[in-house]
């Protein structure tokens, strides 16, 4: 095995990068990234049922749009591939014989029916189970007469009684007794080799140095390790972490809302902010300072600092730090971003300078990019819904405000912003003196014909963006 640090990420593409499996390929890069070391990613594709290209392309994408970008894997290439592991099946007969010839391994012609009922008798006696070994010492006469019944065998690995300790990289020591796994299956009936038999191979064959991975799999640790010792091979370093949790402390599920990592690029939230958010699920930075970059947290991240308890995804808190880089992002950059949430409207009535503008001067309550839809929809509609600001524009004074407005609109120069803003000191001047009316009200009169709403965007902007014509008959549709 390698002196350089080596992980992986290795996703099954039977659905899109979930939220869990990102935050694990984030501690993966980041350990590498620390430490000089490499990160590989493997697609493990064995079940052809419900693996396809589509998920396979959703994880390349998903973790590219991260930043997570791998240094082997299926399409970069590597010195330890193919890196599919469907495209891995000739490899694993070969060790499953090694085992064998070992004396670690053997053939078992159990039928299903057969280790159904040594399950339920372990029930009925209240017993946990393990295999019984009835085909540990089957001669080779036995073996020759079942195969001529038709019966395939699948392979088991033999497991020694003893107590096997480990110590985890974010849990400590951890200690299994051996005696409660029973022998276990290394390769079905038909040839296909069993996740655990699979990924030690792969692993062992890639110079795999440290697995980080969720404690889900922490009952799959020690089969693996007793493969690897069986095989003479040098057991990584592994380390679990704790699960993501939703609000409810419930397991995270698309009933709290998005779990992939697509779903919430669709929904606006900008890659930045996930990944830095995702970071402090189980880590803290050492200077408490949350928001930063991919290169300031690897610089900073620690492994055995990582916590072993489980994580709650807190959604208000991902909205605030996404409501933050939004805040932070250039606005070209961020209009780029925005355009595509604002397809359902013809963008192209207005040139870029007004739509940076727009884009500018509404960005401040957004926490997610799609709220844009909504927060900007006055720019782009036809005709406003008054019935939200029903009650200020049919009061007198606004209707007075209004009028003015009109009566007084040609001697406003609508094409230039400090000409428009002084305009507007004017009115609420000119209503504060003359009929004693707030400045506030004398704003939101003209905000609410022309935007249907009495809060938003600074309005000298808004009514440059807008335009004289558009400006005047809001106007006359709202008196």
């Amino acid at each position: 095995m390698s002196d350089k640090i080596r992980v992986r990420i290795a996703p099954s593409p039977s659905g899109n990068l979930h939220i869990g499996t990102a935050r694990t390929a984030l501690f993966n890069f980041l350990y590498a990234k620390k430490t000089g070391g490499e990160f590989v990613l493997r697609i493990e594709d064995t079940d052809l049922d419900r693996s396809s290209e589509a998920f396979k392309q959703n994880i390349f994408d998903s973790l590219k749009a991260l930043g997570l970008n791998w240094d082997e894997g299926p399409d970069v290439g590597g010195n330890y591939g193919p890196y599919c592991q469907s495209e891995r099946f000739d490899i694993y007969p070969k060790y499953a014989q090694m085992l064998i010839d070992k004396g670690y391994a053997y053939e078992c012609f159990c039928t299903n029916e057969e280790l159904e009922a040594e399950k339920e008798e372990a029930i009925k006696n209240h017993n946990a189970y393990v295999y019984s070994r009835k085909c540990l010492n089957l001669s080779e006469e036995e073996k020759a007469a079942l195969r001529a019944k038709g019966i395939k065998p699948s392979i088991r690995f033999k497991v020694e009684h003893k107590e096997l300790v480990f110590n985890d990289l974010v849990k400590g020591e951890l200690k299994f007794d051996t005696s409660l796994i029973g022998d276990f299956v290394i390769m079905k009936s038909n040839g296909t080799p069993t996740y655990n038999f699979a990924v030690v191979i792969d692993d062992m064959l890639m110079n795999i140095t440290d697995i980080i991975r969720g404690e889900d799999h922490i009952s799959n640790t020690p089969k693996q390790i007793l493969i690897y010792e069986a095989l003479g091979a040098k057991v990584p370093r592994f380390g679990h972490l704790g699960m993501i949790l939703a609000p409810d402390r419930t397991k995270l599920s698309k009933r709290h809302g998005a779990t992939a990592v697509s779903d919430f690029v669709k929904q606006g939230y900008l890659t930045d902010a996930l990944i830095n958010f995702v970071a402090l699920l189980g880590w803290s930075p050492s200077d408490g300072v949350e928001i930063k970059s991919v290169d300031e947290i690897a610089a900073d991240f620690r492994i055995h600092e990582v916590s072993s308890s489980n994580s709650v995804f807190e959604y208000d808190k991902l909205n605030w730090m996404n409501g933050q880089y939004i805040k932070k992002m250039e606005i070209p950059k961020l209009t780029d971003m925005i355009l595509p949430f604002l397809s359902k409207y013809d963008t192209a009535q207005y040139d870029r300078k007004k739509l940076e503008k727009i884009v500018e001067i509404t960005r401040e309550p957004l926490t997610v990019l799609s709220q844009i839809e909504h927060d900007a929809s006055y720019f782009f509609e036809d005709k406003i819904n008054l019935d939200e600001v029903k009650e200020v524009v049919e009061k007198d004074s606004s209707k007075e405000v209004i009028k003015y407005v009109l009566d007084n609109a040609q001697s406003w120069n609508f094409d230039d912003e400090e000409d428009i803003h002084n305009k507007l000191g004017d009115l609420r001047a000119y209503f504060k003196e003359n009929k004693g009316l707030k400045p506030k009200d004398t704003m939101w009169a003209v905000r609410a014909a022309l935007t249907g709403r009495t809060r938003g965007a600074d309005m000298a902007e808004t009514v440059w963006i807008l335009g004289k014509e558009r400006v005047l008959k809001r106007l006359e549709a709202a008196l």
